[in-house]
């Protein structure tokens, strides 16, 4: 399938049902945070501040997915299904050490990074409350990734969703029972939306294991082989790690970020963290398209075959665009209807302030189409550090500073103009850099 079938049909039908169970994942998340607004409004902010350790954890997870998902297509498109198997099982044994890492993280060191993140107390209680719980279980959110990208990688997306769909799930109906103590429970507010959380992680995790074990034969799991080798760790870590690195710096960003805006509040922190769950709806969408690309694209490079990873990159282009183009509209249209959703009582301040946040950022979603879609393409290829540098350029190197002087030149409102220059910036990179990975590796290609 994924050597012959059409790219017109198999984009869609290996990304849409990874783009239906991302889309489910940012409701949950969406969800947990209008739960816990509803509940305390400090509760909403704690989760903010909390947000992200959460993102770094989620980072390195989803990085090293990336990896496990890229090293197996390549390995199935060069027809080396032990091979294929053997990354599989490292792929595993990483994400374990990811997990108990911040098992350390979770058990030792919250309190300590809550402090660092806000001077108050309440907000600090809260927001140990929740990082301690989603850290320190953390397991089931690491082995769920790597047992989904592993369905992801023989092309059984149905399955893949199904791993997705079934955490999500389970974590919407937790959240109001254990946030609000629905059925005679108690009620634990923040700490129940983490509970929910990892519940519903550690779900996934089982049944990912389950599907994995009957549904995909290339990959079948089995008691031998399970030394550790190097050889394959750093085939995944050298994919895996950029993108590990691209998804945490963008962890670092909302640290600075919230500093840089917690001297207009804590609603301009607030406001950032609702524009990433909100965006999060028009982002995962593409992320999962991406997430297709990549066993697609990584199998015909494999099989050296040009014109089919051509197509790939211009078929994604086109949806990942129009995806983008659909969220800026909806940002820029009824910003104060998303906004209402995590409102306790009517509009307010969050509101008043998040309007023009939400309209702003928005007009940077169809350029960051062209960046996701081309740094997949790198990633796919063995070229994670090209995505690397194109973060690293948009983050750190031009976001962060431009926030800054924003700040001071013109207020909250201004800061959000960051987000659209430094977009620009990073596009412009990304086609710079396209164009030398076409040059070096995509045209060689036999066919």
């Amino acid at each position: 399938m994924l050597g012959e079938m059409p790219m017109s049909r198999l984009i869609p039908q290996v990304s849409v049902p990874i783009m239906i169970s991302m889309l489910v994942q940012a409701l949950y998340n969406v969800v947990d945070s209008i739960f816990v607004a509803k509940f305390d409004a400090n509760a909403l902010t704690a989760v903010s501040l909390a947000f992200p350790i959460q993102q770094l954890m989620i980072a390195l997870s989803t990085g090293l997915g990336v990896g496990i998902n890229s090293l197996i297509s390549r390995k199935l498109g060069e027809r080396n299904p032990e091979e294929a198997r053997q990354a599989a099982k490292n792929g595993l044994m990483l994400e374990a050490a990811g997990s108990v890492l911040f098992m350390i993280v979770g058990l030792f060191f919250s309190p300590l990074l809550l402090r660092f993140f806000t001077p108050d107390e309440t907000l600090r209680e809260l927001g140990t409350t929740y990082l301690t719980i989603v850290c320190t279980v953390s397991m089931g959110l690491f082995l769920s990734i790597t047992l989904e990208r592993m369905l992801q990688a023989t092309g059984n997306t149905v399955c893949s969703m199904a791993v997705q769909l079934s955490g999500a799930v389970v974590n919407i109906i937790l959240d109001p029972i254990m946030i609000f103590g629905w059925f005679g429970l108690p009620a634990m507010g923040i700490a129940g939306a983490a509970w929910a959380t990892v519940i519903g992680q550690l779900f996934s995790m089982l049944l990912g294991f389950y599907l994995n074990q009957k549904k995909n034969a290339e990959l079948k799991l089995n008691r031998h082989g399970w030394k550790p080798k190097w050889r394959m760790m750093s085939g995944i870590l050298t994919v895996g790690l950029p993108s590990t690195v691209m998804a945490s710096i963008g962890s670092v960003l909302v640290v600075l970020m919230n500093l840089l805006l917690i001297q207009f509040g804590n609603v301009a922190v607030s406001v950032l963290g609702v524009y990433f769950k909100l965006q999060s709806f028009v982002f995962m969408p593409v992320f999962g398209l991406s997430n297709g690309m990549v066993p697609i694209v990584g199998y015909n490079y494999g099989a050296r075959s040009r014109k089919r990873v051509y197509g790939a990159v211009k078929v994604a282009l086109i949806y990942a665009f129009v995806i983008m183009v659909v969220g800026m509209l909806l940002f820029l249209l009824v910003p104060e209807t998303l906004m209402g959703f995590f409102e306790a009582d009517g509009p307010s301040e969050l509101t008043t302030h998040g309007v023009p946040a939400l309209q702003i950022i928005s007009i940077s979603f169809p350029l960051a189409a062209i960046g996701i879609t081309l740094g997949t393409v790198f990633q796919a290829v063995g070229k994670g550090g090209y995505s690397l540098l194109m973060s690293l350029c948009r983050q750190l190197v031009v976001l962060l500073p431009v926030a800054w002087i924003l700040a001071k030149v013109g207020g909250l409102v201004a800061i959000w103009w960051s987000f659209p220059i430094a977009e620009v910036v990073s596009v412009t990179l990304c086609l710079l850099l396209y164009r030398k990975c076409d040059r070096e590796l995509l045209r060689p290609l036999d066919k």
